[in-house]
């Protein structure tokens, strides 16, 4: 097991904002060249830039030169096993495509695994400035450039289906996408809207803040979600999977209380 006193949520916390913004420094200063490096990973619409890995190597160098014993999980690439129980969960930006297009959601995401567990988490949107974060038991803040004091997060409550805004998100392949879209299909008759911002971190996040009410998406990677969740969870929203199965494998569902057993319901009858 961790040692407690070196794996103390808090502190975690710290480091990871602290990292998240010098990171974030690096992405907003790498948007105006960001089309000149850009590969392909899994579909020709998946795609990296060389400021998602320039920033990835930044976070982890910084991460590791505070915690060498740590390990890491980076979506470009990074993986390293730690022997201090604590593993951080990387995605350098979340949103590459908007980070491409200049589209304001596109996020650094920092999240700390103590034995298996996120206790600690940040999600920093580039674009708006706008800083999530949470820690286990100790709620969600948002630290917004337009306000001087964080705000904490508590979600929303509408009170039917019907008045539910829900945002959601598709994978890269053409057959993912033509199943999600009917899904979308059938569901937006049932709810207020959808919204597709692209970022499954800011999503989260974003209805931990109330601004969407509900939110669903299959087949997440560990650092789509690992800090966002956590945000989600603190703001008090039901955070889980269908059919009692754990949030992300493979659906990942994060709704307002009021009205998460209906969604729930919802989107298993559609699935």
């Amino acid at each position: 097991m961790t040692d407690s006193a070196a794996a103390d949520p808090p502190a975690l916390l710290t480091l990871a904002v602290d990292v998240a913004r010098e990171a974030a420094e690096l992405v907003a200063r790498g948007r105006a060249s960001a089309a000149d490096h850009v590969d392909v990973k899994s579909s020709p619409v998946d795609v990296v830039t060389a400021v998602d890995t320039a920033t990835e190597e930044l976070v982890v160098s910084r991460l590791l030169a505070a915690r060498p014993d740590d390990g890491v999980l980076g979506e470009e690439g990074a993986s390293r096993e730690g022997t201090s129980g604590v593993r951080w969960i990387v995605d350098p930006i979340d949103g590459t495509v908007n980070f491409l297009y200049d589209f304001p959601a596109y996020a650094v995401s920092i999240a700390a695994e103590v034995d298996g567990v996120v206790r600690a988490g940040v999600v920093l949107n580039v674009a708006t400035g706008e800083e999530f974060t949470a820690v286990s038991g100790g709620g969600a803040q948002l630290l917004s450039p337009r306000r001087p004091d964080p705000v904490r997060l508590t979600g929303s409550r509408p009170v039917s289906l019907e008045q539910t805004l829900v945002a959601t998100g598709f994978g890269y392949r053409v057959e993912q996408r033509r199943a999600q879209g009917a899904v979308v299909a059938e569901l937006v008759t049932r709810v207020r809207d959808i919204r597709r911002n692209g970022s499954a971190a800011l999503d989260l996040c974003s209805a931990a803040a109330g601004r969407v009410d509900a939110y669903y998406e299959l087949n997440l990677n560990p650092w789509d979600h690992a800090a966002g969740a956590l945000v989600a969870a603190e703001a008090g929203l039901v955070v889980t999977g269908l059919a009692g199965r754990p949030f992300a494998e493979p659906m990942a569902v994060a709704a307002a209380p009021s009205i998460a057993e209906e969604f729930l319901e919802l989107l298993t009858q559609l699935h």
